[in-house]
């Protein structure tokens, strides 16, 4: 019976030294403030106009024509530079856009780039 008493104190001595430092050990709640940059936009003013829609979709960008694109004209494209847009010329005429990876003209990251702003008329 001795040892039962010895083991039961002691489990009940460190039940409640865990009870007691629990507290301690807990996270403390941290406090955070926005950054002014995170501020919520100014709302708009009065004079804007009423036809305004928040929704609005973005502008159609016209399409450049691998086939008939000027060099300076293909040199505004991302990645494609002064080599490629003369390239790109000499490789016409095209079927269809993903020619130029297939002829080995631009690198794939490039037309990854490119894909949504260009296209391949037929004549």
């Amino acid at each position: 019976m001795r040892r039962f008493s010895f083991v039961s104190m002691t489990a009940a001595a460190l039940t409640i030294g865990l009870l007691a430092a629990a507290p301690s050990m807990a996270q403390t709640p941290q406090t955070t403030t926005a950054p002014a940059s995170k501020m919520a936009p100014a709302p708009a003013s009065k004079m804007a106009p009423a036809t305004e829609s928040k929704m609005a979709p973005a502008p159609k960008a016209e399409l450049l024509d691998l086939n008939s694109a000027t060099v300076e004209s293909l040199e505004t494209l991302p990645g494609i530079g002064k080599a490629y847009s003369a390239a790109i010329v000499k490789g016409r005429p095209y079927k269809g856009k993903d020619e130029l990876v297939q002829k080995k003209i631009v690198p794939e990251k490039t037309y990854d780039g490119i894909k949504d702003k260009v296209i391949a008329k037929q004549s």
